[in-house]
């Protein structure tokens, strides 16, 4: 793969992928202009991860089904119009309904990545999967901070609208870089979400890594959904630029991506995961320390968004050498498993912050992980072996 088309890969999925967190920084004042509280404006971050989950259930299968470049330009137009309604939004249902939709059609990142993993030589697949997945993290890391910053200068619905201009340009750039790539199966639609749930039941390592990082991601989202009301309250006093700001330093966690991928491709995907659990549960303990200190609540960002990160690359390879033929439909369920504890970890990170305050947060954060090892230390060589299917689904 040149390196030019990995780059543009991992801009695209850093891009598009940005579209899920863009409000989570102006998750205070969007209380204020639509008159809502803390667990109910939390719920625009849940709904958009459940668009996200839904799409990533009922579209990104079609990955394997449709020509990716036509399924991509599709998908990039309806984001598009979705921001722009979220841009226009009269009221808070009409700004969670555009979310959801745009949260749906914003799986672009996850049709790019297994593109990606079918592009990229074997010896080297984690690597470049790294790197591409590098771009999707920061987009996440660095939307907080672009939202702030466009937020203060020319106000919130201008977040929006410049995103819906972004989409409309990557699909005009995308359309004209990527190689046309054919379908991998001819099987009807209904017969491919079929197989996308006997994929879970026909490989464990599927449904285990799907698992660990729901709860990574749990752990994550919980995080970053309520930091910002810390930060923006009395221990604090930060602005929605100041919010953003911090989480331009979590950005910090995507250089973890490449050393990832290389771990994954020297075969030390299981101690890695461990110690990734780990350091995840001794971040929100310091986390949880930091409520008075920018700088160690800063060090915990940055300590979690990298455990994360290698979890995710680490799961990614695991996930894509058990069928060549099904990376899609592999990545379809991998990624909504640990996309719906995303979703229930933004909802109940704001259902702690508001009952316990930042010390429920914390405890929920680092019980998370603390889970994930539990199981992590049932996991048997046969259990997670990644070699390729031995059963060719109908249609291969």
């Amino acid at each position: 793969m040149p390196g030019w088309l990995i780059a543009l890969l991992a801009v695209a999925c850093g891009m598009t992928v940005a579209n899920l967190y863009y409000a989570q920084p102006l998750l205070s004042s969007l209380s204020e202009v639509f008159h809502t509280s803390t667990a109910t404006t939390g719920a625009l971050i849940t709904l958009t991860q459940v668009g996200y989950v839904i799409g990533m259930l009922f579209l990104v299968p079609l990955g394997d089904r449709l020509e990716k470049r036509n399924l991509i330009t599709a998908l990039l137009t309806a984001t598009t119009l979705a921001l722009l309604a979220a841009g226009f939004a009269t009221s808070f249902p009409m700004l969670l309904i555009a979310s959801l939709i745009s949260g749906a059609t914003s799986v672009v990142a996850q049709i790019l990545v297994p593109f990606a993993a079918s592009l990229a030589p074997d010896h080297a697949r984690g690597r470049i999967v790294g790197r591409v997945m590098s771009g999707l993290l920061t987009g996440i890391l660095l939307s907080r901070t672009l939202s702030s910053l466009v937020s203060d200068l020319a106000g919130w619905r201008t977040v929006f609208l410049g995103s819906a201009a972004l989409m409309a340009v990557l699909g005009i750039a995308l359309r004209a870089a990527l190689p046309a790539h054919a379908p991998t199966t001819t099987i009807p639609y209904h017969h491919v979400l079929r197989s996308t749930a006997r994929l879970v039941r026909t490989h464990p390592a599927l449904l285990r890594r799907g698992l660990y990082q729901a709860a990574m991601f749990a752990a994550f989202s919980a995080f970053w959904t309520t930091v910002s009301f810390v930060l923006t309250g009395p221990g604090f006093h930060y602005s929605p630029v100041g919010v953003g700001l911090f989480a331009l330093v979590g950005a910090a966690g995507a250089a973890i991506a490449p050393f990832a991928g290389h771990w994954a491709d020297h075969g030390l995907t299981r101690p890695m995961t461990g110690i990734a659990f780990t350091v995840a549960a001794a971040s929100f303990a310091l986390a949880g320390l930091g409520g008075h200190s920018a700088i160690l609540l800063a060090l915990a960002a940055v300590l979690i968004d990298m455990a994360v990160q290698a979890t995710l690359i680490l799961g990614q390879h695991t996930v894509y050498q058990l069928d060549p033929a099904a990376r899609a439909r592999l990545n379809s369920a991998f990624i909504a498993m640990f996309f719906i504890g995303g979703a229930a970890g933004s909802q109940l990170g704001s259902v702690a912050y508001h009952s316990w305050g930042w010390t429920g947060v914390t405890a929920l954060g680092t019980a998370l992980p603390l889970i994930a090892l539990l199981y992590w230390t049932t996991e048997r060589r046969q259990d997670t072996a990644a070699e390729p299917s031995t059963t060719s689904l109908p249609g291969h």
